[in-house]
């Protein structure tokens, strides 16, 4: 089986010198710090100590020993005595299912993800994603039979500039945004940043162009893949993007190209034309304040 090791961001800025919000009062950066700390976890890592946590999100192991021992006492962490370290606790479990509870589209795309994924045979994975800071992440799922597959899951985060689903976001994404994202992607590959920026270029052209892009070697020099954003015809929807991928000797190029590519595209759209409105992330639901309002009338 093929496995890849899901994608870790060192963060580019320390976390105590960098101010996602300067000057909002009430934005409170305690808060902000220790979910940094739950965000440095990620599939397969076991237990994690404070020095590891504090390279991976750039706070001093002081204040990151202060918030481990606040997370472990309301449960969010376990402490594991014999290795002195911290794993994940279940209160972060129960947070990750409700998110994935309320949204819908997971349920509606489902069938559709199956049936491309039988498509395309071999172990093919299919997956739905949606941005985690510089990563996405997969929030739905589909593969094929096949003795070999990509070891990848609901959760799994991928590299945001090197992956096909990664740039099929770029490409969706307003101009603010990219622009924003570019930035922080040039300071955290450094040098490499070049021949990343080219390979994103090509991929957001190719979306204009024939609406998907394929990417071949560049997560990895043995996958090749075909992705799409996807984005529901509803104001303010946010962007999502699927991706179909798998070995290269499985999925050459070509065939990415003229076949799966063309029919992943016709998915989107037709799932896209027809969603209802909740399906977005966000519930539209009724204000209650308003409903109240309505019936004292």
């Amino acid at each position: 089986m093929i496995s890849r090791t899901n994608y870790t961001i060192q963060r580019a800025k320390a976390a105590d010198r960098r101010s996602p919000f300067a000057g909002d009062r009430h934005f409170v950066t305690a808060l902000y710090r220790g979910l940094e700390i739950l965000r440095c976890y990620r599939p397969g890592d076991g237990a994690l100590g404070n020095q590891e946590l504090a390279k991976r999100s750039g706070l001093p192991k002081a204040t990151v020993s202060r918030l481990t021992y606040t997370l472990s006492k309301v449960g969010y962490l376990v402490y594991v005595s014999i290795e002195a370290k911290y794993r994940i606790g279940v209160p972060v479990l129960g947070l990750g299912y409700a998110c994935l509870g309320g949204m819908k589209i997971r349920e509606v795309m489902q069938p559709h993800l199956q049936k491309l994924a039988d498509y395309a045979g071999n172990g093919a994975l299919i997956a739905l994603g949606a941005r985690d800071d510089l990563t996405v992440t997969y929030i739905a799922c589909a593969r094929s039979a096949g003795v070999i597959s990509l070891q990848l899951n609901v959760g799994s985060r991928i590299s945001l500039a090197r992956s096909s689903i990664g740039r099929a976001y770029l490409a969706a994404t307003g101009d603010d945004e990219r622009e924003e994202l570019m930035d922080r992607l040039r300071e955290h590959y450094g040098e490499r940043w070049p021949a990343i920026r080219k390979g994103i270029s090509r991929s957001i052209q190719e979306i204009r162009s024939q609406g998907f892009c394929v990417n071949t070697g560049d997560w990895h020099p043995h996958i090749n893949a075909v992705a799409v954003p996807f984005r529901l015809a509803l104001p303010d929807a946010p962007v999502f993007a699927i991706v179909c991928g798998g070995p290269s000797h499985i999925l050459g190029a070509e065939r990415l190209r003229k076949s799966i590519g063309p029919r992943l595209l016709a998915m989107v759209n037709n799932v896209a034309s027809c969603a209802d409105v909740d399906l977005t992330l966000q519930s539209r639901r009724p204000d209650r304040g308003a409903m109240i309002k309505k019936q004292r009338r």
